[in-house]
């Protein structure tokens, strides 16, 4: 990192800032199990519920409320297909037109998404479906904009790049917190009118945590960024605004909610996603392995080369948490899914983590976020696959998942071609290298070559 410009504080502060955005705003609609129980409780969808009668001599009724529990799963469905799908055109928009005016949209949609469910009713309960389609997009909007932090930390780039992952999985838990005061006694206006309001820090943290454009890799001498705060008010010109002209897997389902003894196994779930964000920095400790040697990092092609081989491993390590999850997800054991629960906050952390830092390693900055928008939209429309999955089991398997999850197990286990592509790469690369008079292991006092194109 190179001296002047940001001080340590000011990074310190954008980096915790930033943190606590991702881990307490950004990824809420995963924790949609636990919300479920107090829309329940105040007659969200109620209407749909129908009595049905048991045959048998003393002809029981008992209340069928599957459609509600279906109403309830489309609005998460739709929520979470709307997290990744429009990833796609706000990475685009992050690219085009940079971090404030990325981030004033995603307030904005995160604003009106709380306020809609504040204002909700159990006779107004269709407003479900636009407020959490708005806050999915604007939680991932706002995340998208804070990957780049970790451009201020050269060395620790990926594991803060993981980290503010693991964070974003971590707040899939504000959702419980949400249904603990709620059984204490407070109302879900009350507690979405104050993420309401939280609007006005992140709007503060945009205009003095973070940069009008990008923050660029490697850092220039004496960067800065945010408004003054003493005097006028006027904002640093970045790097990127000084160039001339000219020059952004399927997710989880939500569990089954039809009565409240399955509570257990949905506060077990919500709980098992705050360690997400302990969980991520792990992978960025895999991929910023080779930068805390005693031997400094090699610049341009060779510190690239070094960046992509790094990868290699966490490619790996990914896909074999995710070949296991999967192997425990298809046992039919409910007590069997407190492991696949763990496995899924381990997964889902190097899985999501990974893909940014990855695609922070492999391609240049000024399309980090339409290829991070293309990869979540394309995860968006795999996950619209477990629609013909279920219809699958229902139908032709009669409730038989068996050859589905192995199936599923089947397609997981092909993904370990990543990592054994990207390995190939390397080596190409440092070929390329080695032809061109490149010595792999360059001395300190050597020049470095300009950096290879991606």
């Amino acid at each position: 990192m190179a001296g002047g410009g940001a001080g340590l504080t000011k990074r310190l502060g954008t980096l915790l800032s930033g943190l606590l955005e991702c881990g307490a705003f950004c990824g809420i609609i995963f924790g949609w199990a636990s919300l479920v129980f107090v829309l329940k409780d105040l007659g969200y969808f109620e209407d749909l519920c129908q009595p049905t009668a048991i045959p048998g001599p003393n002809q029981t009724l008992l209340t069928d409320c599957s459609r509600q529990d279906e109403q309830f799963s489309l609005v998460f469905t739709i929520g979470s297909f709307m997290n990744n799908f429009m990833t796609f055109p706000m990475g685009f928009i992050f690219d085009r037109f940079g971090t404030t005016v990325a981030r004033l949209i995603a307030i904005s949609l995160y604003a009106g998404g709380t306020l809609l469910v504040a204002f909700s009713t159990p006779e107004l309960a269709v407003l479900l479906f636009p407020a959490m389609s708005m806050l999915s997009v604007g939680g991932i909007l706002l995340i998208l904009t804070n990957m780049q932090v970790g451009n201020l930390f050269g060395k620790y780039r990926s594991i803060i790049i993981t980290l503010y992952n693991g964070a974003f999985d971590s707040s899939s838990a504000i959702f419980l917190i949400i249904k603990v005061l709620y059984e204490r006694g407070l109302s879900l206006r009350a507690m979405f009118l104050f993420m309401a309001a939280c609007s006005a820090w992140h709007l503060l943290r945009t205009l003095f945590l973070m940069p009008r454009t990008r923050i660029p890799y490697p850092l220039p001498a004496a960067y800065d960024y945010g408004l003054r705060c003493p005097g006028r008010s006027q904002s640093y010109r970045t790097y990127e605004e000084k160039r001339p002209p000219g020059e952004a897997g399927p997710e989880e389902t939500p569990l089954e909610l039809s009565a409240p003894r399955v509570s257990t196994y949905t506060n077990a779930f919500a709980f098992t996603q705050l360690c997400g964000v302990l969980c991520a920095p792990w992978n960025g400790l895999i991929l910023d392995r080779h930068k805390r040697g005693k031997t400094p990092r090699p610049e341009g092609a060779l510190g690239a080369l070094a960046d992509l081989q790094a990868s290699v491993l966490s490619l790996a390590v990914t896909v074999t948490q995710c070949v296991l999850f999967s192997i425990c997800a298809a046992v039919p054991m409910l007590p069997v899914q407190f492991v696949t629960f763990v496995l899924q906050v381990l997964s889902r952390s190097f899985l999501y983590g990974g893909n940014a830092a990855f695609l922070a390693i492999a391609f240049p900055p000024q399309h980090f976020g339409k290829l991070y928008g293309l990869a979540m939209a394309l995860s968006a429309l795999v996950a619209l696959l477990q629609y013909p999955c279920v219809t699958l089991v229902r139908g032709p398997l009669h409730g038989d998942p068996f050859y589905v999850n192995l199936g599923l197990i089947a397609v997981v286990l092909v993904a370990f071609v990543s990592p054994v592509v990207v390995a190939r790469e390397c080596r190409r690369r440092a070929k390329e290298l080695g032809a061109a008079g490149t010595p792999l292991t360059a001395p300190l006092d050597a020049e470095t070559p300009a950096e290879m194109p991606h």
